[in-house]
């Protein structure tokens, strides 16, 4: 097998590869295009579909016929009117409202939407961190529907900011959410304080529930929603989930840490610093496209509440950025939400982790151009595995120059092809060829690829990052919006998409004129085949991945051609191979047993030929 034929595998591999992801990716995620359930089908407290653009105008609204039968002993606080209540750092702006005690909206500072307006990663009534509580006999209500004192803000000597609601019933017993907000952090502690909680907790259990709206931030909502996931670490380790067609639900049996929903570049999360001992996690994905909501989550929580008069629940909230860093600083494994490699390429997020993302931090520091840094990133990669990948040009270069002897081999043996596969074996062996030479690239280009390929689309230092006429790397460029959506590829142009499918092909022609054998219909025209499969396939993804593939085509064919111009001696490898020819062949054991085996069958195929002419 030679190195050309190698080289389409190792393409068709990686075509085979992304087709593969991008069809997981895909399915279940058509959810924009077709017919689906109502939200409240699957999460029984959220309101209808049709219901939200009405909440959302009237989101101020209370509903006090429900809040009173529910109130009980409570009833009186119920007819406070609603207050906000703003805290603020350096990188965040949150809004607290008296009603529930607990924020409203999440404005992050430092990032804004792909139309320049700021990211609000909570918004809308659907947000909602509730448990429920006895209001009196017989009696239940939810602090949803409970609006508790003005919020009494705190300055503290390590300039972090606390801010306080309660509410107090007639018989003594007292619920109190604490914020504390601390300078230059996503990461909001987060405790309920409960004076009187044998009477207003039944059973020791504190029943948490958390609501998140996933709201579109990004160009693309399709592809944003596609990288959407439900995450959630417990004491079996970390995993995720896909948001599916409809939404989809989740039992955690085991001590949870916590609960997350990252879209593409944001998440929400909420972690018990004791550990809930159980959580169900149900998420819907609304119809809708006007709404721009890519899901709407609901998880319902246990907490143990220590038996007692007072009991102090240890949460906290994160909102903010998907950044590898960030998150790995706050020591609670959050940074596997970064999806820097999973399935069967899990083990790329190490080689992200901690070879590349090293390596572009360090060039984006001292590099303006993010374009440039990922340009001098491919050429790093490339200088890395040159010695390993330089033998194997070599020797495909030999071949290309070996293929008027071999055509003449063909010629002379016609049909018979275990003769004319013996005689290219020695006629590649004459000339130093490696008949594996191809393999090696062909599988060494797979890891390094989709190392990248996870490493571009997660890295959120590319995001709003321009290039040329690429306005955000982390997205795809597009020089034109196509007036209709054409099937597999897409509605726009993506110019970095053309010119990495261009290289691809000019690659696939460089290699057609060296393939050995082109009587094989499937390695004929596989090679022009795989390039329209990227044509597809790169058209939705980031800019970035399609630019550094368009730098290591263009590297990998100079390469090829340089090599094959400057460095093979055409004449002095024929002279080699008549010098070869007058010495006796000395082969290893395993070439002699694979000599032998070959002669042998030869004796076997003339038997065979013999007899049947008799």
């Amino acid at each position: 097998m030679g190195m050309d034929r190698n080289t389409v595998i190792g393409f068709v591999l990686i075509g085979l590869l992304l087709m593969g992801m991008f069809y997981f990716n895909n399915k279940g995620n058509s959810a924009f295009q077709a017919e689906q359930q109502r939200i409240a089908d699957s999460i029984g407290r959220s309101k209808p579909k049709v219901d939200l653009a009405k909440q959302k105008l009237d989101s101020l609204r209370f509903d006090s016929t429900r809040r009173e039968k529910a109130a009980g002993s409570l009833q009186q606080s119920t007819a406070v009117t609603e207050e906000l209540t703003t805290l603020e750092n350096e990188v965040m702006k949150i809004t607290f409202t008296n009603k529930g005690a607990q924020p409203k909206t999440v404005e992050l500072k430092e990032y804004k939407t792909f139309d320049g307006k700021p990211v609000v990663v909570q918004e809308g009534v659907h947000n909602k961190i509730s448990y429920d509580i006895n209001t009196g006999i017989n009696q239940t209500g939810r602090t949803e529907d409970l609006a508790f004192n003005t919020g009494t803000k705190t300055e503290n000597a390590d300039k972090s900011q606390t801010i306080s609601f309660s509410i107090k019933d007639s018989a003594g017993e007292q619920i109190t959410h604490q914020y504390t907000v601390h300078p230059n952090d996503y990461l909001i502690d987060f405790a309920i304080i409960l004076n009187g909680a044998d009477k207003l907790i039944s059973k020791n259990i504190l029943n948490l529930q958390w609501q998140v709206q996933t709201n579109k931030i990004e160009k693309d909502a399709v592809y944003e929603k596609q990288q959407t996931h439900i995450c959630y670490d417990t004491d079996g380790g970390y995993d995720f989930s896909m948001l599916g067609n409809t939404g989809d639900e989740k039992k955690l049996e085991k001590p949870v840490d916590w609960l997350a929903v990252k879209q593409q570049f944001f998440i929400s999360a909420l972690i018990n610093k004791s550990k809930f001992p159980s959580a169900e996690i149900k998420w819907t994905v609304p119809t809708d496209t006007s709404l721009h909501i890519l899901a709407q989550t609901v998880a319902n929580c246990s907490v143990n509440i220590m038996p007692g008069s007072t009991a102090t629940v240890p949460l906290q909230l994160y909102y903010g950025p998907s950044d590898y860093h960030v998150l790995k600083a706050y020591n609670n494994q959050m940074e596997n939400i970064v999806p820097y490699g999973s399935g069967i390429f899990a083990f790329v997020k190490y080689i992200n982790r901690h070879v590349l993302l090293p390596v572009f931090d360090l060039l984006r520091k001292n590099v303006a151009s993010m374009g440039l840094v990922i340009l001098l990133l491919t050429l790093l990669i490339r200088l890395l595995t040159s010695p390993i990948l330089y033998k194997s040009y070599v020797s495909g270069a030999k071949m290309k120059a070996l293929k008027p002897e071999i055509d003449k081999l063909k010629e002379k043996h016609g049909e018979d092809k275990q003769a004319f596969s013996m005689d290219q074996m020695k006629l590649w062996k004459s000339a130093g060829v490696s008949p594996l030479g191809g393999c090696l690239p062909a599988v060494l280009q797979i890891p390094i690829f989709m190392s990248l390929y996870y490493f571009f689309q997660s890295n959120i230092s590319l995001r709003g990052q321009n290039f040329l006429w690429a306005k955000d790397l982390a997205a795809y460029d597009s020089i034109y919006n196509i007036p209709f959506t054409i099937p597999f590829y897409g509605d726009h142009v993506s110019l970095f998409t053309l010119t990495a499918v261009l290289t691809s092909l000019l690659i696939s022609i460089y290699s057609m004129s060296s393939m050995q054998d082109n009587s094989n219909p499937v390695m004929k025209y596989m090679p022009y085949i795989f390039p329209v499969l990227l044509l597809g396939v790169f058209n939705k993804l980031p800019s970035a991945l399609t630019w550094y593939y368009t730098i290591s085509n263009t590297i990998t064919l100079i390469l090829q051609i340089v090599i094959q111009k400057y460095i093979i001696d055409h004449d002095k490898i024929l002279a080699q191979i008549e010098d070869n020819r007058k010495k006796p062949v000395k082969q290893s054991k395993l070439q002699e047993k694979i000599q032998a085996m070959q002669d042998a069958n030869k004796k076997v195929q003339d038997l065979k030929t013999k007899v049947s002419k008799k």
